[in-house]
């Protein structure tokens, strides 16, 4: 460390996963310190961990906010990317507000406030950023995959053996939907 720069490792799944091996000296990087346990939480959650990176691939002014379209490079991510819902962006939390499957690409709008303390306005189209999906969504993926892999008897034509798997993943999304904003699924 020093006054104005420290140094990181890069590891080499970090490289492959992102874009940091493009960076330049001088680039701007969005770095935040966690949350530590215990304190207030109202925004989205966050680790860090990033999945993959996306293309801007058009940006749009309107008024003082800014569109951006990213097309996702790992086209794997699209089920956890959703309207209303959120996707880091070089480090920083924002709603998704539309969401093309097909085509793999979705759109951020950033309002004002958000454009001077982020880095994502001085990107360009054609420049790749990381991108880190809902972790929620991969959670409840995997709880639901687990609980239906085992579904039906040994003949797999039990309905209400399903049925009753089906519900544990309700019951479940609930008890997740209830820490992350006190509404119920069903």
């Amino acid at each position: 460390f020093s006054e104005d720069t420290f140094k990181v490792g890069l590891a080499p799944e970090t490289l492959n996963r992102t874009n940091l091996g493009t960076l330049q000296a001088g680039d701007s990087v969005n770095l935040e310190r966690a949350l530590a346990a215990g304190h207030r939480f109202g925004g989205h959650f966050v680790q860090g961990h990033i999945d993959s990176t996306a293309n801007i691939i058009e940006i749009k002014p309107e008024d003082n906010s800014v569109w951006y379209k990213l097309q996702v490079d790992d086209p794997k991510l699209m089920p956890y990317i959703i309207p209303k819902g959120f996707i880091a962006i070089d480090g920083t939390s924002l709603t998704v507000c539309d969401v093309n499957d097909d085509e793999h690409w979705f759109t951020i709008m950033m309002i004002a406030y958000t454009q001077t303390h982020v880095v994502m306005p001085t990107k360009n189209v054609g420049d790749r950023v990381n991108i880190e999906v809902d972790m929620l969504g991969k959670y409840v993926e995997k709880v639901t995959t687990s609980i239906l892999r085992g579904s039906g008897d040994a003949d797999g034509s039990s309905t209400s053996s399903y049925i009753e798997k089906v519900q544990l993943v309700v019951d479940e999304l609930n008890d997740i939907g209830s820490v992350y904003d006190d509404k119920s699924i069903v």
